[in-house]
């Protein structure tokens, strides 16, 4: 007997069948003696159809009422689970962020866990009980209903996994596991039976759309093994395999490779600051405003002074923020002392993962080397012990991640007759 938890989103939920096909996998477990906690996400858009409805009452609307709206969509659809499953036979409950209860910060529309509570939760779940928890909510110290970011169900489910001290954590998708990188842009790209969590976590980071960031944090803090499925395969055949996503340790040294992924990222814009005084402070003058309203900066490059005394800055930044930047560059010019701003959107994000990058020499220079073959200009690089990321024109995004995905080996064999 196992201690399960399954989390899934919003495409798995989208409509009553979808959900009565995510009651027969639960059942599938329930039916194998486990201990089954299901987190689920709001139905395919129904977050933002609640947003919208916020932003049409008020532009200025109160967070705390926000999350009060956002927060309804998984109720509906831990409620509805609940009685799928009790109709084919399943004890299940719906249990409510208030009701185990999630302590979260009181940080509306961003809020972090805290602690759970699952006294409660383990006494249902070891009766044969099984538990329906709407992901992406919480409760504050004051008593107000939180939500946690877009993408917080993952989050939710490994910090109930977490705190159930579950055998794992089952991360039922769209996708049936991580790849070595987007299969729709590489039709040969391999299905990964186990990734690390560093890996991920930088995969994560830098595009890849499998598992949100946070949640991946918090299972490599926690030591929360997590399993990334497909909820689109048959729900009465026996699972096909998904990804692990596992501690360095249980990797074996003959499936560590070089490079275990390569992810895209077009939702980069690129700021120049051009004639930027050469002088100390001069880049703090820069950076500290941003780094005060909020915005995160990736890659920066600082170009060689020019013989007046002034340099070009130039970084990258997420495509959204673009106009909160641009705002607070030209209020804080004048104590900067640039001469012109140039942005640019049309770039994108092409970075390679792996930890075998920390014992082989060479990583960087096949990629600067493949790249350019292709006649594709590097812009900005940045780096990590595990990653190696640049900056290239949008256009060549998916020759890029080809040639790149071909150039480190990572293309599937020919297994056609």
């Amino acid at each position: 007997m196992a201690r399960i938890v399954m989390k899934f989103g919003g495409t798995s939920m989208a409509g009553i069948e979808r959900i009565r096909s995510v009651a027969q996998r639960v059942k599938r477990e329930w039916e194998a003696g486990n201990q089954v906690a299901v987190v689920v996400s709001a139905m395919a858009g129904e977050t933002d159809r609640l947003v919208n409805f916020c932003r049409e009452a008020s532009s200025l609307y109160d967070p705390r009422e926000y999350d009060v709206v956002v927060a309804s969509g998984e109720q509906v659809t831990s409620g509805l689970l609940a009685i799928a499953l009790q109709a084919i036979g399943v004890p299940a409950r719906s249990w409510l962020g208030w009701q185990l209860p999630i302590h979260t910060s009181d940080a509306h529309a961003s809020a972090r866990i805290g602690e759970i509570d699952t006294q409660a939760l383990l006494a249902a779940t070891a009766g044969g009980e099984v538990a329906v928890i709407p992901g992406f909510q919480g409760l504050a110290d004051n008593g107000r209903v939180t939500t946690l970011g877009r993408g917080g169900s993952d989050t939710s489910a490994v910090a109930v996994a977490a705190a159930m001290k579950a055998d794992r954590c089952d991360i039922y998708t769209d996708v049936d596991g991580v790849y070595t990188t987007d299969p729709r842009i590489v039709p040969r790209a391999r299905k990964l039976k186990r990734v690390t969590y560093e890996e991920m976590l930088e995969l994560a980071s830098v595009g890849a759309k499998v598992l949100q960031t946070r949640s991946v944090g918090l299972a490599m803090k926690e030591g929360v093994r997590v399993q990334v499925l497909s909820s689109f395969a048959d729900a009465d055949a026996a699972a096909e395999p998904g990804t692990m996503i596992v501690g360095e340790e249980e990797v074996d040294e003959m499936e560590r490779q070089l490079i275990t992924g390569i992810a895209h990222d077009k939702n980069e814009a690129k700021i120049t600051l051009t004639e930027v005084p050469d002088r100390p402070g001069a880049v703090a003058a820069i950076f500290g405003p941003l780094a005060d309203t909020g915005i995160n900066v990736d890659m920066i490059v600082q170009n060689v002074a020019h013989s007046t005394g002034s340099t070009d800055v130039t970084f990258t930044i997420n495509q959204a923020e673009l106009p909160r930047v641009l705002d607070v560059l030209d209020r804080e010019k004048g104590k900067i002392g640039y001469d012109r701003l140039v942005h640019d959107t049309r770039v994108a994000k092409i970075s390679v993962v792996g930890v075998g990058m920390r014992s082989h020499a060479g990583v960087a220079s096949t990629m600067f080397k493949t790249l350019g073959d292709r006649g594709i200009n590097v812009q900005a690089i940045t780096t990590s012990e595990i990653k190696v990321s640049v900056l290239i024109e949008e256009d060549y995004t998916e020759l890029a991640v080809r040639v790149l995905h071909t150039a480190y080996g990572l293309d599937a064999e020919d297994t056609a007759a």
